[in-house]
């Protein structure tokens, strides 16, 4: 019941910069008490760890991994998923139970704004929109970070009304075939339940002072002056939203041509002009996350077809660069050998996740001679998952074997020696050492 009366409290008689069909499905979960989750965001792509300078995960206190803001490609190309309805406030970064907050992607901006491993950034989105409060703010946020580098935003499903507002700010807007943008507008929703109450035999009764502070109350109708009220509240909104896409799309979407959408929504591939996305402005081409995250990781040795909003032109839509309309042998043969290269730190990449999972699980962390069998055991078979290793060493190795001496991931990667004199504890560690060396003598080969 809190977390109804907490949504009821954001949606009911605010400003929304939302799809009317997302209002919809709010109303049939406040009337029908349902809950609605959102998919989270891509896993598949990027480093989720903070690294030190020597490319080792950070831990907390407690030992744990230290999760970045964003993922990063080895490519330098950062990863800011936008997947769900957006509100103003809460202290998370990424979905939640639907909901993504202004808060956490405002801090991953600047975050990826002043991050020098950054030399691009993509915003994956997937949003109907959400709060009026918040978006245009974030919207400033990304066009700094476009000054700085190249933000692509990829409309990975949907970009609508506050969704959109955000996406606008950025260098490019690439959308997937199917995607949906758009939905510049405001909308606000009032419930009168005062029909309802009636036949409950309910009369509420509302003791205020100052006239209007009870406008737009469910409990009565509305009335023309408050009807005015809300209205204009509204329209000053809409104007700034207007603004906010200015600002961002400049000549390829302007506040005339932007308040001529009416607020309806664009596809990116349609047979019908009307509806076209690119046509009229909103998104400069069609494409994939996955072909813009290989066109920015392609541009690392090269020169990249994408300028930061400093040096990018006025109206550029979706035509193609002039150096990729006839592509040079030699660059062919590059960028062949490139995506063979890009093959090979996937796969080391995968290997040393498959490592920290198996070195960092429960009964295996601490325990030399576990670690020891467990790292022989993975480079013997390298197609047997870390789930499937942790479970045959815990079961072959006794628990007791050299446990007492202190051998975490951690302490093996500080500058000091934890293992100090004891001669069956530096045994162990020589074994471990040989082992975790091969492996990673092995990666190595592999990139």
């Amino acid at each position: 019941m809190t977390f109804l009366a907490n949504l009821a409290d954001r949606v009911l008689n605010r400003p929304l910069l939302i799809t009317p069909e997302k209002a919809q499905v709010i109303m049939s979960v406040l009337g029908g008490r349902i809950g609605v989750n959102a998919p989270s965001a891509d896993r598949f792509e990027g480093d989720p760890y903070e690294r030190d300078e020597e490319g080792r995960i950070e831990r907390d206190a407690w030992g744990f991994p230290v999760l970045a803001p964003y993922r990063v490609t080895e490519d330098g190309v950062g990863i800011i998923s936008i997947v769900g309805s957006l509100v103003h406030r809460g202290a998370y970064v990424g979905a939640s139970s639907g909901l993504v907050s202004y808060e956490g992607v405002k801090h991953q901006l600047k975050k990826a704004r002043e991050d020098d491993r950054l030399k691009a950034a993509i915003l994956d989105v997937t949003s109907p929109g959400g709060e009026a409060i918040g978006a245009f703010e974030t919207a400033a946020l990304v066009r700094e970070l476009a000054a700085k580098k190249p933000v692509i935003a990829v409309v990975n499903g949907m970009a609508a009304s506050a969704g959109y507002a955000i996406v606008s700010g950025a260098t490019e807007i690439v959308t997937t075939p199917s995607a949906v943008s758009g939905s510049i507008g405001v909308v606000l929703l009032h419930a009168d339940i005062s029909k309802a109450l009636s036949e409950e035999g309910v009369k509420p009764t509302l003791i205020f002072s100052g006239r209007h502070k009870v406008d737009g109350n469910p409990f009565e109708p509305l009335s023309d002056d408050v009807r005015a009220g809300l209205q204009a509240e509204v329209d000053s909104l809409y104007e700034q939203f207007l603004k906010t896409v200015a600002a961002g799309r400049g000549d390829r979407l302007t506040e005339e041509m932007a308040r001529a959408t009416e607020a309806r929504t664009f596809f990116g591939t349609t047979e019908n002009p009307d509806l076209d996305a690119v046509k009229h402005g909103l998104v400069d081409r069609v494409g994939t996350f996955e072909s813009v995250l290989e066109e920015l990781s392609r541009a690392r040795g090269g020169r990249s077809t994408v300028q930061t909003r400093g040096t990018q032109m006025g109206n550029q839509t979706s035509a193609p660069a002039a150096e990729n309309a006839g592509i040079p042998q030699a660059d062919h043969d590059a960028a062949v050998a490139n995506a063979a290269a890009e093959g090979r730190r996937a796969g080391a990449s995968a290997e040393r996740e498959r490592l920290m999972a198996v070195l960092s699980a429960e009964g295996i962390a601490g325990n030399p001679a576990r670690m020891n069998h467990a790292l022989e055991l993975a480079a013997e078979a390298p197609e047997m998952s870390a789930e499937k290793v942790v479970a045959m060493t815990t079961k072959h190795v006794g628990a007791a074997a050299d446990a007492s001496a202190d051998l975490s991931l951690d302490a093996r990667q500080s500058d000091q020696d934890p293992i100090g004199e004891a001669a069956g504890a530096q045994k162990a560690e020589s074994g471990l050492s040989r082992t975790l060396g091969a492996q990673i003598a092995r990666m190595a080969g592999a990139q």
